[in-house]
């Protein structure tokens, strides 16, 4: 049987190692043009195909990947005059890699349905590192015929593929991981600005933390960075992790959750953005340099 042909919709830095992974498994692979246009040329040396528009992925495509950044970005790309939705055919798959809103996925899909087209979630966790060693995790919302088709694929990128539900579970999942990453990353975040306030050395508390049940790689990222004065090694703009709270808090309002952390955690995004924390090189492990300022302290501490 041969394998279906790949569209790629999105191949910045999660989406070229995916992309990347598909073509040297031997998967043949489409990639929508872009401005920028590094990625685009360093996959079409590697083999790929270039499509010029949406319309002429979608003529060459049995499964179409996007990895965008968020839901304004795919409504976009679905319900633009020249978009997915316009373009689409009988049979095609189209599987949403993004983060989203899953009540907007799941209008999306019926949509698709209304044109005999499946469209599915499978967002992504950990990194561009992992992303271009074709280790990343994905969390499936399809049915379980669509999921059997796409799973090799998304094995071709993947090391954890997890099937999670129906259409929307796996953006829901997502948010609620996400949550509880960013939500430890801003507890780490005032701990830290914490101990240097009440006089401590915050080393002293990634140390004791380092060796007790509370280390985690997040920890070590994070915090264990912070104190080395290195606040990039968690590959995760700070300005996605709030859209991504924002997100999850408004699925909670919408099923009456009685959420208070969630609150917590969204006030503590939103004054690192205001104190100038949202620029795109500024990532989650940056909330420690927004508590350290909010509180006037310094981490490191100076010497």
């Amino acid at each position: 049987m041969s394998k279906a042909s790949i569209g790629f919709i999105g191949v910045g830095l999660m989406g070229h190692g995916m992309a990347k992974n598909l073509l040297e498994k031997g998967w043949k692979v489409t990639v929508l043009g872009h401005r920028n246009r590094a990625p685009v040329d360093d996959l079409v040396g590697r083999g790929a195909s270039e499509a010029k528009d949406i319309a002429g992925l979608m003529a060459v495509s049995d499964i179409v990947f996007v990895c965008v950044t968020g839901t304004p970005q795919v409504e976009d790309l679905v319900h633009r005059a020249d978009g997915l939705l316009a373009t689409c055919r009988p049979g095609q798959i189209i599987v949403d890699t993004s983060t989203c809103q899953p009540g907007s996925t799941r209008r999306m899909a019926e949509a698709f349905r209304a044109k005999s087209v499946r469209f599915v979630d499978s967002p992504l966790t950990r990194t561009p590192v992992e992303a271009e060693q074709g280790r990343l995790n994905t969390l499936t919302g399809a049915d379980p015929d669509t999921f059997r088709e796409i799973e090799p694929v998304l094995r071709g990128f993947c090391e954890n593929v997890f099937h999670v539900g129906d259409v929307g579970a796996g953006h829901t999942l997502k948010l609620v991981n996400n949550f509880l990453s960013i939500g430890s990353v801003a507890v780490f975040a005032e701990a830290l600005a914490a101990c240097v306030k009440l006089g401590l050395d915050p080393k002293e508390l990634v140390k004791l933390v380092s060796v007790g049940p509370l280390n985690s790689a997040m920890f070590q990222m994070a915090a264990g960075g912070a104190v080395e004065g290195d606040f990039t090694r968690m590959k995760f703009a700070l300005a996605n992790a709030a859209k991504d709270v924002r997100y999850f808090i408004g699925e909670m309002t919408e099923a009456k959750f009685a959420g208070v952390v969630s609150s917590a955690v969204n006030q503590s995004l939103n004054q690192a953005l205001a104190l100038g924390f949202g620029e795109p090189d500024k990532l989650l492990a940056s909330l420690i340099e927004a508590q350290a300022k909010l509180n006037n302290v310094t981490i490191p501490p100076s010497r």
